[in-house]
């Protein structure tokens, strides 16, 4: 019974995505950085989501002699969701396609971060606080990255 308990606290904390004042959703996994981004992919990539980069800061770091620990960015989207925002205000391509970062902290634990699409957005003059696509978007990510917290 200790042990079930115990295996859903672990699943409800790594599942739960908290903003902090900056607009920052944050989210635990219990796997590796590179194990979660993959899981991310593939949910994006079965959704027919375009990944348009995974950029590995980790690997970079290295290559001039430094370690940040294992730190992967992916960067995605769909035209589709994306359009409307930047027709509603084109300087919303400067925060578009949407970025998830997945890194090792300190403690060897795997970290999720994204930006709110209503926080990003609402930066702009153009874009609604109710427009469709700011809930799209904020759906999409919590999916994508809820697929890599089991």
């Amino acid at each position: 019974m200790k042990h079930l308990l115990f295996a859903v606290g672990l699943a409800l904390a790594t599942t739960t995505a908290s903003a902090g004042d900056n607009g920052l959703m944050r989210k635990d996994s219990a796997l590796g950085v590179t194990e979660t981004v993959d899981a991310m992919v593939t949910a994006m990539e079965g959704a027919g989501i375009t990944i348009f980069a995974r950029v590995d800061h980790g690997a970079g770091a290295q290559s001039i002699g430094q370690d940040i620990g294992a730190s992967q960015l992916v960067i995605f989207g769909s035209p589709k969701v994306g359009t409307p925002a930047i027709k509603d205000d084109p300087a919303a391509g400067l925060f578009l396609p949407l970025k998830v970062l997945v890194y090792e902290d300190e403690m060897g634990g795997t970290k999720i971060v994204y930006e709110d699409p209503a926080a990003m957005l609402g930066k702009l003059g153009g874009v609604s606080d109710d427009a469709a696509y700011l809930k799209t978007m904020a759906g999409a990510l919590a999916k994508f990255t809820g697929a890599a917290t089991p």
